[in-house]
């Protein structure tokens, strides 16, 4: 019986120092990992509001394009002379400056 009193007692010292301990860990992960991943994700937003007509870009599929028509959820991709494709707005990843392949 004594030796379970003692071992709980030494587990409710032990308790404070795990709580700080977890707070620092999540602290870390915070800085380290959340915050970094959200300000990324705020870039895109911006980037992909302030899209505009004429501007080379990247889907997020890898396909190379310039902007010829902007909706609100939508954007139409000119990929070769001629060749237009429709995509959703959330799939523009990038600004691209294209090669003269075209």
């Amino acid at each position: 019986m004594n030796v379970l009193t003692i071992m709980l007692q030494a587990a409710g010292g032990g308790n404070f120092s795990m709580i700080i301990m977890m707070v620092a860990i999540f602290a870390i992960m915070y800085f380290f990992m959340i915050r970094p991943q959200q300000k990324k994700q705020k870039e895109i937003m911006n980037f992909r509001n302030n899209l505009t007509v004429g501007q080379d870009v990247v889907t997020a599929g890898g396909i190379y394009g310039k902007i010829k028509d902007l909706d609100v959820t939508t954007v139409t991709l000119e990929i070769a002379s001629g060749v237009k494709i429709k995509i959703d707005r959330n799939s523009i990843f990038a600004n691209a400056q294209q090669g003269t392949n075209n």
